[in-house]
């Protein structure tokens, strides 16, 4: 946007020549050096030792602190000194002001710490360059009327002075030369301390370090160089305790006592709060984290009475009484389940593993995996309307991303060797050759796909542990003492040791995977070189979703759609990899395997959301209770606040990144595969609870305070959830027709029950097919021993298995019956219907609701208005005002009436910045 002439310098070209010009009366009101020193000499006379050093302002007590960089002294690294020298001069030169606390003053003894703060002018002119949006006339728009009933979430609300900091106003883009525009009460309260450590940060960003080389810049160079140590702007006071100084907002107090607080999970956030603090970025992800924990209350509601009408229609399950009737499951015989070292068995041991797999493959399974397609839609719809309604109240409407992402980071203008003129700029930039990029991304790519590669090799691993141990698990337990216990002696079957044990070895592989893979993405996304901070998340976004994703879904999809569909039948069994392997694939048990896959996600949701938890909390608090061991105890007249924040952990540049990451893989669990387990919506709901006050906690008591960024959106995120949405009702519809028992149920019920009742009574042996034990090869039938006590060869001669096949005898003995292809139709037009059903319904559902409330659009357009309407009345007021000063010089002078112009001009190029 153009804010004067076309031949004008704008202000960062200003800004580049006051750095380069050492500054001066014409530097657009930028302190020079010598104003700095008069300026630090006079406030050195303060009695520092009267005043307490757990305070936000300099020695003087009038100045803020809005940024603190830390050093320890090298004498032996000359290079660092000059460097430091030349920084700082350059931004003395550019207006901030700077104090420094010497190394004897600091609680080891050896760091220095440098005080940045930044004046009026140098703010009005970087909020100017940055386009920052500043209140002009306060919002004449009512608030909507209170719901009804809206006194029942008042237990839940907080104070009005801590959900509303600040008072509602229509804001407009910054204009240096329209001060008197703006509702400027005080200068040095006008900018939120958020907004000082922003625009200090582009200054230091931006600031070379070096005479020779104008090139070399920025703060992140000299932090990974070694030159200072940290770069933070302070919190402002204490967690625990409100600030002494009655100027201080305290705000980092009220966060923790109202947000932080473990006593206040079932209260709202105050996100305008957050953002006031943090910064437009970490608030909208706050704000995306609640909103998700709000919809997954009815995700979780209709999830528990999906499971209750588990519960309560337990005496409806025909086929599990059948499966424990010693008259029927007790004498049907089923074939061993692995070669030599399985011997027979009976139904009826499976008799509870039956019973828990109708708790979660019951009539209510369809509808809640369709209710699940349709909640989908409706949170992520519902959401654009909710970051619609933030994106106004935050002044981000308008915001320009590209202006805030397009800085060129550090180590992309380290590692570029060429320079080409920016068609944008018109200046020689730093530049990565076409074919270089080419090459690093073919060799990311390829890195990517090796890892990718390890990933399913060690699942296969673990599949071949499956089968490789439920054999020795078979015949270990077949006589194991644990079957004689009362409550649990049933239920602990070769089965069910094998998936647990083989659950916890892969969440365990999972959780090393993921550490080395972390540091391996990183690397690669650093060896591309991108050339903006946004572009370098993108990537590493790209990377680390597609590497988790395979790495915590692949054990889901296995034991959803592969295990138990390729096992052949008895005298034909299908191995994993050829027959001299010995691992014969593994069968389902006759409950299905999706109690199994239950299984496998109970163990991997909740062992990521318990480990994460405990890593996000725990291991910061050590580190920072090693680090200030020593000097916690200290009063705070000797235990500065820079010292304080400087003891802290350094959230870092994607440290949202992992907190995003960690979410999306949860949300990914409790859409692709709830349909097996209608409770994982209730444990998320538990664990992100839980997950907003332990991040609130961190952020509030554990981390340094982190530069205010702007986003206006939770970014490529939204296009991962949107794809996780669509590929969901795929996956469920797939897991009901396959994974599930309900389609052979159905199609049992309606077109295979006898007589003309609608009944279930048979299902079970209709499910299971006949083999004859004398047609058993050497290679699979059991060893001497293995069978148990009951068996008797003499008077069994078949063994059943799950499947539809003909019988021994037949004519087309040991294939398929028709009754299968009947099964495998319904199951393909059970998945079309659904697919299309729910697909249409979403649709519907995206098209319905707007993705911007219609009274956001009225406040837009009103804002927009009054901008317009009040710009207008601004300029007419001036050019009054210099009509009737230009009336007056004319009275006054005898000037030929020609110079007129000329002083029109001058008073216009006044108001340029």
């Amino acid at each position: 946007m153009n804010r004067g002439k076309s031949g004008d310098p704008t202000l960062i070209e200003m800004d580049r020549t006051a750095w380069s010009n050492g500054g001066g009366e014409e530097n657009n009101g930028f302190h020079t050096s010598s104003d700095k020193e008069s300026f630090q000499l006079e406030s050195a006379v303060v009695d520092k030792q009267h005043q307490s050093k757990d305070s936000v302002y300099f020695r003087d007590g009038v100045r803020r602190i809005d940024f603190v960089l830390s050093y320890i002294d090298d004498k032996d690294e000359v290079k660092k000194v000059e460097r430091r020298k030349e920084f700082e001069s350059n931004l003395q030169t550019a207006g901030l002001e700077l104090e420094t606390e010497d190394k004897s003053e600091s609680e080891d003894g050896k760091t220095f710490f440098l005080k940045i703060h930044v004046p009026w002018e140098v703010l009005a002119t970087y909020a100017d360059v940055l386009k920052i949006k500043v209140p002009f006339k306060a919002n004449d728009i009512p608030e909507k009327k209170e719901a009804p009933m809206s006194w029942l979430f008042t237990p839940i609300h907080l104070p009005e002075n801590v959900m509303h900091p600040e008072p509602d106003y229509f804001t407009y883009t910054f204009d240096k030369s329209k001060i008197d525009f703006f509702l400027i009460d005080d200068k040095d309260t006008f900018f939120p301390p958020s907004t000082r450590n922003r625009i200090v940060y582009y200054i230091l960003s931006r600031c070379p370090y070096s005479k020779e080389d104008k090139v070399k810049k920025g703060i992140k160079r000299l932090l990974n160089n070694g030159t200072y140590i940290a770069a933070f702007p302070l919190h402002d006071c204490r967690y625990w305790t409100r600030s002494r100084d009655p100027n201080c907002e305290s705000e980092r107090y009220e966060l923790y006592k109202f947000w932080a607080s473990f006593s206040r999970f079932y209260k709202e956030q105050p996100l305008n709060l957050i953002r006031k603090y943090y910064g437009e970025k970490i608030g909208i992800y706050f704000a995306w984290l609640g909103f998700y924990t709000e919809m997954l209350f009815y995700a979780a509601l209709v999830g528990l009475l999906c499971f209750i009408y588990g519960l309560a229609s337990f005496d409806e399950n025909v086929w599990s009484k059948e499966i424990c009737n010693e008259t029927i499951g007790g004498q049907i015989i089923m074939c061993p389940l692995c070669d030599k070292k399985c011997g027979y068995w009976k139904l009826s041991s499976t008799c509870n593993s039956s019973w828990q797999s109708y708790l979660f493959d019951n009539t209510a399974t369809v509808f809640f995996a369709i209710f699940m397609g349709i909640w989908v839609t409706l949170f992520l719809e519902f959401w654009k309307r909710r970051q619609a309604r933030l994106e106004y109240e935050w002044d981000l409407v308008d915001m320009e991303e590209e202006q805030q992402h397009m800085q060129l980071r550090p180590e992309y203008e380290l590692k570029c060797t060429q320079s080409r003129v920016n068609r944008v700029t018109q200046e020689m930039e730093p530049y990565f050759p076409a074919t270089s990029r080419c090459a690093r991304s073919v060799m990311s790519g390829v890195t990517v796909l090796f890892w990718i590669c390890l990933i399913i090799a060690s699942i296969i691993g673990v599949i071949a542990y499956r089968l490789a141990v439920f054999a020795a698990f078979a015949s270990i337990m077949k006589d194991s003492p644990t079957n004689k216990l009362d409550v649990v002696g049933s239920l602990i079957t070769p089965q069910f040791a094998t998936s647990v044990t083989a659950s916890c070895i892969n969440f365990v592989i999972i959780m090393i995977l993921n550490y080395l893979y972390e540091r391996v993405a990183i690397w690669i996304t650093d060896m591309e070189v991108p050339k903006t901070h946004l572009e370098y998340e993108n990537k590493l976004t790209v990377k680390m979703f597609l590497f988790q994703f395979v790495n915590y879904y692949s054990s889901c999809f296995y034991v959803a759609f592969f295990k138990g569909k390729f096992v052949g039948y008895p005298g034909d069994y299908e191995y994993m990899f050829s027959k001299w392997s010995g691992l014969r694939n593994e069968e389902c048990e006759p409950g299905g395997c999706l109690i199994e896959l239950t299984t496998q996600l109970v163990i991997v949701m909740t062992g990521k959301q318990v480990w994460g938890n405990i890593q996000e909390a725990l291991v910061p608090w050590l580190r920072n209770w090693w680090v200030s061991r020593n000097a916690r105890n200290h009063p705070e007249s000797l235990y500065s606040r820079w010292e304080q924040d400087n003891d802290l952990q350094c959230m870092g540049q994607l440290g949202l990144f992992y907190e995003y990451l960690e979410m999306v893989i949860q949300f990914g669990f409790i859409t692709l595969f709830v349909a097996s387990f209608p409770l994982a919506p209730l444990l998320a709901l538990i664990n992100n609870m839980v997950e907003v006050r332990v991040d609130a906690w961190k952020f509030t008591t554990q981390f340094r305070r982190p530069v205010a960024a702007k986003a206006h959106s939770i970014g490529a995120w939204e296009e991962i959830l949107n794809m996780i949405a669509v590929f969901s009702v795929v996956t469920n519809a797939f897991i009901v027709s396959f994974t599930s028992d309900m389609i052979p149920r159905l199609v049992y019920l309606y077109t295979y029950s006898p007589g003309s009742d609608l009944t279930m009574e048979g299902y079970i042996n209709n499910s299971l097919s006949v083999f004859n034990i004398s047609e058993f090869r050497p290679e699979n039938r059991p060893e001497d021993g293995e069978n148990p006590e009951w068996f008797n060869s003499l008077n069994v001669t078949t063994c059943r298995y799950p499947d539809y096949r003909y019988p021994p005898g037949h004519e087309k003995q040991y294939k398929h019956t028709m009754q299968f292809w009947h099964i495998l139709a319904a199951k393909m037009a059970f998945i079309i219907i659904m697919e299309h059903v729910v697909f249409v319904v979403k649709f519907f559902v995206a098209w319905l609701i707007p993705d911007v409330p219609s009274e956001v659009k009225a406040r837009i357009k009103r804002e927009r208005y009054l901008i317009q309407e009040y710009l207008h009345n601004y300029e007419l007021e001036k050019l009054k005002v210099q009509l009737s000063q230009n009336r007056q010089n004319t009275e006054e002078c005898t000037c030929p009436t020609t110079a007129a112009p000329l002083v029109n001009h001058e008073v216009f190029s006044d108001c340029l910045p």
